[in-house]
């Protein structure tokens, strides 16, 4: 059976109707006063989606409600506003400020194309740049909005590949890292996956300003189903990414690697217990610059690893149900489940039945 595309001036009306939720002055302060925030897209229990701000503790201090399944959030420190996307293929995005002091703005993708889950803001906060797929055309693009006129969307250019995920801007302002993950999807036919036996994933430097490709990295002919899907980037303007292998599940490919501008792409040796661990699936990836380590987790094997970034070994890996969101937290990572868990780097958890936590988590730095 096919899913039509949601009527976009329905959508936009009902999203407009209890977004902004009242936030106690306690929670205010909280925020407010918290040395960072954590958030993340959830779903509830009960029933019903949105995005939560949780304290360093683990603690909600905020919810905003979103009209179905969000998937990643991307924070502006200019204007302090956050975005987080639709999980694919949806076709909203919702603006809001986390400590509550404005109402939120919902946008909706523009005919033929829908979110993919994931984006980035320029460095002056002026632009915010959006993975989208135009669908009759199966063919990757940046959408771009302008976020001082309220995020209309003023152009788009290509991703030079097929259903780009995650993009990044680089220590530059300049450069788009992008991965294409190279798997054709259609709205038609929901999260359907349209052409494994053909697929081509890729790693692409891409001007945002020209909208020029730069650099592009694919993977060896053996590897085309491993699908590059998430990233990181480091200190030193390394790229981390982790990979889907959308192969038979009784092959084992290296998940996780390494990109250089310049140099071709690097997939790291991992111990048979950890890669296995992961069951040929890698959905979220978190640098931790201060430690100097890198985290990728597997909710599909229910562990997370975190690696050197030095030595590209492995520092330590620990079984977690569900876990996925992943943050740099102190000198180690916070963790979120499906299990509605959230796990601090010393291992001390809370737990929140209520919430179904998603594939990402974000910090938020204080700003001065």
């Amino acid at each position: 059976m096919r899913t039509p595309l949601i009527d976009r001036r329905a959508f936009l009306k009902a999203a407009g109707l209890g977004f902004a939720a009242a936030m106690t002055p306690a929670a205010w302060a909280g925020v407010l006063a918290a040395d960072a925030v954590f958030t993340t897209a959830f779903v509830r229990r009960g029933g019903g989606h949105g995005a939560a701000i949780l304290s360093e503790d683990g603690r909600v201090l905020h919810t905003i409600d979103l009209p179905d399944r969000g998937h990643d959030v991307v924070y502006d420190p200019v204007s302090r506003r956050s975005v987080v996307f639709a999980r694919q293929p949806g076709t909203f995005a919702v603006i809001f400020d986390h400590a509550g002091r404005e109402k939120p703005l919902t946008i909706a993708s523009i005919e033929g194309r829908h979110f993919f889950g994931h984006g980035a803001f320029s460095n002056d906060g002026a632009l915010l740049y959006a993975t989208e797929n135009d669908f009759e055309a199966a063919a990757g693009v940046v959408g771009v909005y302008d976020a001082r006129a309220a995020f209309k969307r003023v152009g788009e250019f290509p991703t030079y590949g097929m259903g780009p995920h995650e993009l990044l801007l680089l220590g530059d302002g300049r450069t788009l890292a992008i991965a294409n993950g190279g798997i054709e999807t259609h709205p038609d036919y929901g999260r359907a996956e349209l052409n494994i036996a053909t697929m081509k994933p890729s790693y692409v430097l891409v001007d945002r300003v020209t909208g020029d490709l730069i650099e592009k990295h694919e993977l060896p002919a053996a590897l085309h189903q491993l699908s590059i899907r998430h990233m990181d980037v480091d200190r030193q303007g390394t790229i981390w990414f982790g990979c889907q292998y959308r192969g038979p599940a009784t092959d084992r490919p290296l998940l996780v690697g390494r990109a250089v501008r310049g140099k071709e792409l690097q997939l790291l040796d991992m111990p048979a217990d950890v890669l296995s661990g992961f069951r040929n699936y890698i959905g979220s990836v978190a640098a931790n610059p201060a430690a100097g380590t890198v985290a990728v987790s597997s909710p599909e094997g229910n562990s997370f690893a975190v690696i050197d970034m030095a030595s590209g070994r492995i520092v330590s890996s620990r079984s977690l149900v569900e876990v996925c969101g992943l943050a740099p937290d102190g000198a180690g990572f916070k963790a979120t489940t499906g299990a509605g868990e959230i796990v601090g780097p010393d291992g001390a958890r809370r737990s929140e039945p209520d919430y179904v936590w998603d594939n990402h988590m974000l910090r938020i730095e204080p700003v001065a």
